[in-house]
């Protein structure tokens, strides 16, 4: 029975710890526009956006191209495109409380004392940092001046990852938020 608990704790713990690393998508549009009118892209800036390392950026850059590649979309760096892209990450940190009971003891029920009895060993516990990195991609018609899409993912972090891991979770972080772009016409 102990054994068997014991077990059931492992599985519970493993997928949560699971749906913990998991990428979160969001992602919005305006519906009334047509996406397969966009051709032609242009990263531009964002004022006021938090600015990654010049490795990240590229990182980030690559695997948006990448991907909107797949989707028909070409890179301008000319005057004029159809769309212009911008991002903004940010990374932020949640503490997370673990703890640990040491013994199995008696439990609720009929114990060495009686019913209720028991128990024995004693708690611990301990805290980490986890960090969590977040981008947002927006998408603007230049010609009317408005946000046509804006996607929002974000992940946990690992800040001990090397360099080859990094940029392979953001071009599945960014696979993952162009999954559904551009978005299917109106019927």
């Amino acid at each position: 029975m102990k054994k068997s608990i014991f077990l059931a704790t492992i599985a519970l713990s493993a997928l949560a710890l699971g749906t913990a690393w998991a990428q979160d998508v969001r992602y919005n549009y305006d519906k009334d526009i047509d996406f397969s009118k966009f051709k032609t892209y242009k990263w531009v800036e964002i004022k006021g956006a938090t600015v990654f390392n010049n490795i990240v950026d590229k990182n980030i850059k690559d695997a948006v191209d990448a991907q909107l590649a797949t989707k028909g979309l070409t890179k301008n760096d000319g005057k004029t495109a159809d769309l212009l892209i911008g991002y903004q990450g940010a990374v932020g940190q949640e503490k997370e409380f673990s703890s640990y009971n040491s013994s199995w003891g008696y439990g609720p029920g009929w114990g060495r004392y009686g019913y209720g009895g028991g128990g024995g060993g004693w708690t611990t516990g301990s805290t980490s940092t986890i960090y969590i990195g977040q981008i947002a991609l927006d998408m603007y018609d230049p010609a009317n001046k408005e946000l046509v899409w804006r996607g929002v993912v974000s992940k946990t972090l690992d800040p001990k990852a090397k360099p080859d891991k990094q940029e392979k979770n953001i071009n599945k972080a960014i696979k993952k938020l162009l999954k559904d772009f551009p978005p299917k016409p109106k019927s």
